[in-house]
């Protein structure tokens, strides 16, 4: 259809073609085509069409435009972008066509309405580059949200895509040299492109210099690949809202190997920000320590958990104000109360310079410059917070927003009520005129029958002449000079005054000239508040880690942890371990803790056991212990000692992942491979049941060669958990390795798991004791043990720990299996006196010897 209005459509959509087109029409956005067919799936819109009739009717879906915000949110979160076309003149004074513009693009990667964001995370948008073949790689991320600002540059593909990997970004924008990469370790975000001159190095520079009001050196911005990203990052931003991005003041550069380095799998293993089971944050890491007052302080923790320091002063410098925040209850509570008053700064920061705040905005915003002193105030006393406390508190900026907006105002911008009484003289006149016109109306009334003696006389009001007195023809003559004839009628006259009509001209447009007014008013308060961004995201950061800091002195404070001590040595040393998670979600039971004992002389621990007796467990409280203490936090432990670590790897579970095409066995190699590769003697690696995906002596072999690898190669910390019992003999030619087991007990065939290490290995896996455990049917059971005492019996004798299933006769008659030890002896060996209480060791003997009794 080739009309003037679907002319206009296509002209808009041909600028944004990988956008659905919001096309404003009157009091709906409609969308045209395809993207109506997506809308329709997308958000479940009834799909009509234009000209129904025609041959080729136009598919159609719509949306109110006051709705349009939670539509638009429901698209991005599903990686679709929205193009916002407006009206942009009058409809009334529009000759023909209403002009219309795309004002405003949503990604997202670029998002500002906060019905669209996540509170507690960032919206990074990510930017890379490779301009030369070969040559560096350039990264920035970029929260147009709260103006947050990153750029490094790196030698490797790979090291890049692993800081993407850090935040996962909701989009990448994808420069020249990046070439086909697999983005799902990513998250699989949003891919967008912009042509190759936005990656100039020429570009960057002024698009740096425009955003950010100074030259990238002044930023200590070297002219490398990159602000190369960053620039593009910018103009790609700007572009989409509009070409306003004020709020952008500090770009931040970082060095890569400044932060400890967490691989997909590692963060994926120890559940840092997300379940491994349902993908949610309750129940992560990230979910157990965010108890921050403000949304700020939860985006900060995010981010410590994502880049942990590897710098002792800077983590000792954390350490030290989570300490005195733990020792002063007092203090840390008044901080906290004073936090709760603060709100998001940083994002209505970020809307203020965007244009976009309400007046709710500034009034949570002038809240929040109230609360400030007092969360200073509060923390003044703690030595460790004063080079964190901020210097500038915005007082003018609190004073002005307290001067003129209300405490409550409305959402509208349009309906008045949103300046305090008393700010403006004009405003209040016009107020108490459009609200009390019809009092002082009467007020006139009653004053021109004193002046006259006119008791009848009456000020009428009708559409033909407005607001006018009535006398009736008996008072005629009682009418002064000063009232002018408008009006006979048979009984009465009609008269209006100078100041009748003054009157009238101020009240009956009085309404519309208040809230004009108002919102004139507010719109000079907002663009007063965005001159001052700068200091309020600096205030904004403060605030947040202050909140952060809080935050982990609250949780170290109610899960008893411990501060750990620092050390340049490789060790791990600790005491009563214990993992946080699984700890907080043990209801009926009491979490066994346990020591763990890494170092030059102790470099690895074979850990042996049944499955389920917790072995995983104990491994990944240690890695999660050695990452909360190099963010600064407390440790789930009575003690820890904790060497620093340039990286964490675990290779914990079995999955295959179909979508690459690889078996569990190949997902399991491919992680393998990445530790052996990139682990060095300060990494602390976690390994549980390498191997086990393929034939036991295919397995068992692979198990030993990357065992021997990691300690006499890598050198690193690390243990090694496996069902393969002859790894137990690395400890007799290798004395940093060690073995341990998990304490179990058997009685009548039963097993109880005792989740305690113990020194030395396990005799068995007790297999078929877990099998019945989850539900077995007992016939299975029983033919399960049958066929391992045959295998048992055909097997060699050095071999019989693990058995291959080859060569076994397969009609040779099932035999009893041979005496055991009495359980006594089991249980006896299991117990640890040092470990127990004397009512916990009176108790042991009368379960023992109910035992002897049978």
């Amino acid at each position: 259809m080739s009309t003037p209005m679907f002319q206009q459509y296509a002209e808009l959509k041909s600028q944004h073609p990988d956008a659905v087109l919001f096309f404003r029409m009157g009091d709906f956005y409609e969308v045209f085509y395809e993207d109506a067919e997506l809308c329709s799936r997308a958000l479940d819109l009834t799909l009509t069409a234009r000209n129904k009739h025609d041959d080729r009717p136009i598919p159609m879906a719509g949306v109110p435009h006051h709705a349009a915000p939670g539509y638009v949110t429901r698209l991005t979160e599903q990686g679709h972008k929205v193009a916002i076309a407006e009206q942009v003149e009058d409809p009334a004074a529009a000759k023909g066509l209403v002009r219309r513009e795309v004002v405003r693009v949503v990604t997202p990667g670029v998002v500002y309405d906060p019905t669209t964001l996540r509170a507690e995370t960032h919206n990074w948008l990510v930017a890379l580059c490779r301009p030369v073949p070969e040559g560096p790689v350039g990264l920035a991320f970029l929260d147009a949200s709260t103006g947050d600002l990153r750029l490094t540059e790196v030698h490797q593909l790979p090291v890049a895509l692993a800081e993407v990997v850090r935040l996962e970004p909701r989009e990448v924008l994808v420069g020249p040299g990046i070439g086909d990469v697999d983005w799902k370790d990513a998250g699989s975000p949003v891919l967008s492109h912009m042509e190759d001159e936005a990656w100039t190095l020429e570009e960057a520079r002024r698009e740096v210099a425009h955003v950010c009001g100074a030259d990238a050196a002044s930023f200590g911005i070297d002219d490398g690949v990159g602000l190369c990203a960053a620039g593009a990052a910018l103009r790609y931003a700007r572009d989409r809202l509009g070409g306003n991005l004020s709020t952008i003041h500090h770009p931040v550069p970082y060095r890569v190997d400044g932060f400890m380095v967490l691989d997909r799998t590692t963060r994926r293993n120890l559940e840092l920000t997300r379940t491994v089971i349902d993908g949610r944050r309750k129940g992560s890491l990230l979910s157990l320590l965010d108890k921050a007052a403000t949304s700020m302080g939860s985006r900060l923790l995010e981010e410590w958990l994502a880049f942990p320091l590897i710098d002792r002063a800077a983590i000792a410098g954390r350490q030290g104000a989570v300490a005195e925040l733990v020792e002063q209850p007092r203090t840390r509570d008044d901080l906290r109360e004073a936090l709760k008053h603060v709100a998001d700064i940083e994002r209505i920061g970020a809307r203020v310079g965007q244009g976009t705040a309400h007046a709710r905005d500034l009034a949570a915003l002038a809240r929040t410059l109230h609360a400030a002193p007092l969360a200073v105030r509060a923390a003044q006393g703690l030595r460790s917070l004063h080079g964190l406390l901020p210097s500038d508190l915005c007082d003018d900026v609190a004073a002005d927003l307290h001067t003129w907006i209300v405490d409550d105002p409305p959402i509208s911008l349009t309906e008045g009520g949103l300046i305090r009484s008393g700010a403006h003289a004009e405003l209040d006149e016009l107020t108490r005129l459009s609200l009390e016109g019809v009092g002082i109306i009467g007020e006139v009334e009653q004053r021109e029958r004193k002046a006259t003696g006119i008791s009848s006389l009456r000020i009428r009001k009708n559409k033909v002449f407005g607001y006018f007195i009535e006398v009736t023809k008996a008072n005629l003559h009682k009418v002064p000079s000063r009232f002018l004839r408008k009006q006979t009628l048979a009984n009465a006259e009609r008269y209006i005054t100078p100041e009748l009509k003054e009157l009238e001209e101020r009240v009956l447009g009085a309404d519309e000239r208040r809230k004009q007014l108002e919102y004139d008013l507010f719109v000079a308060l907002r663009d007063r508040v965005a001159a001052h961004s700068a200091r309020l995201a600096s205030l904004a950061r403060s605030l947040a880690r202050l909140d952060a800091l809080s935050a982990l002195a609250e949780v170290a404070v109610a899960r008893r942890w411990a501060r750990p001590e620092l050390s340049d040595e490789p060790v791990l040393e600790l005491e009563g371990g214990r993992h946080p998670m699984v700890e907080e979600a043990l209801k009926e039971e009491r979490f066994v803790p346990n020591d763990v004992s890494l170092g030059p002389g102790r470099q690895m621990v074979v850990l042996t056991g049944p499955n389920m007796s917790g072995k995983s467990t104990v491994m990944r409280q240690t890695a999660l212990v050695a990452l909360l203490a190099q963010i600064g936090s407390f440790v789930p432990a009575a003690k820890a000692t904790v060497g620093l670590c340039d990286r964490i790897f675990t290779r914990v579970g079995a999955a295959d992942d179909l979508r690459r095409g690889q078996s569990t066995f190949m997902v399991e190699m491919s992680e393998t491979s990445a530790i052996l590769h990139h682990a060095t003697e300060r990494s602390l690696v976690v390994l549980d049941e390498i191997g086990r995906g393929t034939s036991t002596y295919d397995g068992l072999s692979i198990a030993w060669a990357v065992a021997e690898d990691l300690v006499d190669r890598v050198g690193c910390r690390a243990m090694f958990a496996t069902h393969y019992h002859e790894l137990c003999e690395l400890a007799s030619d290798r004395p940093t390795v060690v073995n341990q087991s998990v304490a179990v007990s058997e009685f009548r065939g039963e097993i109880v798991f005792l989740r305690k290490l113990k020194e030395g290995g396990a005799s068995r896996s007790y297999g078929i004791q877990c099998a019945r455990l989850a539900g077995l049917p007992g016939p299975v059971i029983g033919r399960a043990t049958s066929l391992l005492t045959r295998f048992e019996k055909h097997a060699p004798r050095n071999d019989r720990q693990q058995l291959s299933l080859f060569g076994v006769v397969p009609n040779e008659p099932v035999t009893e299996a041979p005496a055991e030890e009495h359980p006594v002896v089991d249980a006896l060996r299991a117990l640890d006196p040092d470990d127990l209480s004397p009512r916990a060791a009176h108790q042991a003997l009368y379960e023992l010897r109910k035992m002897l009794e049978g």
